[in-house]
């Protein structure tokens, strides 16, 4: 299986995960620090920038078009929560 690099950017860590990983599930493992309240995409706390490789991650969600305006994804934003990643990163909250 392949792997990704996350950077996070506000605790300076750089975590390696299998393709396709929950960015927030990542964060908790690995200790990259992006808030988060739920879990689940109900409080939108979990709010990050993808700030490189936002062509790394899924398809925006229908929990994500709650929380988040159109500008906020043309901005990069997504909910960690509901974001997967299918190639290098740099995420920042």
């Amino acid at each position: 299986m392949a792997t990704v690099q996350i950077t996070f950017l506000n605790s300076s860590v750089v975590a390696s995960a299998p393709e396709n990983s929950n960015l927030l599930r990542v964060s908790l493992r690995e200790k990259g620090g992006i808030p988060f309240k739920c879990g689940g995409g109900i409080c939108g706390t979990c709010k990050c920038r993808i700030e490189d490789g936002i062509g790394n991650t899924d398809a925006i969600k229908p929990k994500e078009r709650k929380h988040l305006t159109p500008e906020d994804f043309a901005n990069g934003y997504r909910m960690a929560c509901q974001t997967f990643i299918t190639g290098n990163i740099s995420v920042s909250w």
